[in-house]
């Protein structure tokens, strides 16, 4: 999934294709914003009007590096999670296995989002640290930056959402939809309010 082009990848969400889907999407999208997070760094990094953040920034380059390629590997387990289920859906209705074998997609399913939001709340600290640490002249990156991560990780929710609605079991349902409401609403805040902190420096 990940070595598709932009064209590919885009035409394939355009289609009825089963994949990639609003999951694959969301992780795109956290990449993105990891991918922005390391271009600043890139464009900070040995300046000497932030040498007092050097070694703050050398952290954030590695760990923004990384969790590119932790959001692309996302893409692809999403894509993975979502041919079980798909398989599943069409086993009939009459079968004595069917709602174990579905049972088990959903957890599968909805584990992979979820990886996307808690990965993005990693990528929304870095987010916040660039605010005061990364160079004034990509600070309209670190915006979008803050914009991509919270659609990355209130996207990835609903794709957790959809599928803990139809399980069966409850308990583990309702634990997996307050954690990822817990993270959601941390990865929110921070970047509404790094979005909030960028826009009001650009304005004229």
């Amino acid at each position: 999934m990940k070595n598709k082009s932009i064209v590919t990848f885009t035409g394939e969400l355009c289609s009825n294709a089963p994949v990639p889907g609003g999951g694959g999407a969301s992780a795109l999208m956290g990449a993105v914003s990891a991918s922005l997070c390391s271009m600043v760094g890139e464009l900070t990094t040995g300046k000497k009007k932030y040498a007092e953040y050097q070694t703050d920034i050398e952290r954030i380059l590695g760990d923004a590096k990384y969790l590119n390629k932790e959001m692309l590997d996302l893409m692809q387990k999403d894509a993975d999670a979502f041919e079980p289920l798909s398989k599943a859906y069409g086993i009939p209705k009459d079968d004595p296995e069917r709602e174990d074998i579905l049972e088990a997609a959903l957890v599968v399913a909805a584990q992979a989002p979820f990886d996307i939001v808690i990965k993005c709340r990693e990528v929304a600290s870095l987010v916040e640290e660039l605010v005061t640490k990364g160079s004034r002249l990509a600070i309209s990156d670190v915006g979008v930056a803050a914009a991509a991560c919270r659609a990355a990780a209130t996207g990835a929710a609903m794709n957790v959402y959809i599928n803990t609605k139809l399980m069966k079991n409850r308990e583990y349902a309702d634990k997996l939809n307050s954690d990822t409401n817990e993270a959601v609403n941390e990865i929110v805040s921070i970047c509404d309010k790094a979005y909030e902190e960028v826009y009001k420096g650009l304005e004229s």
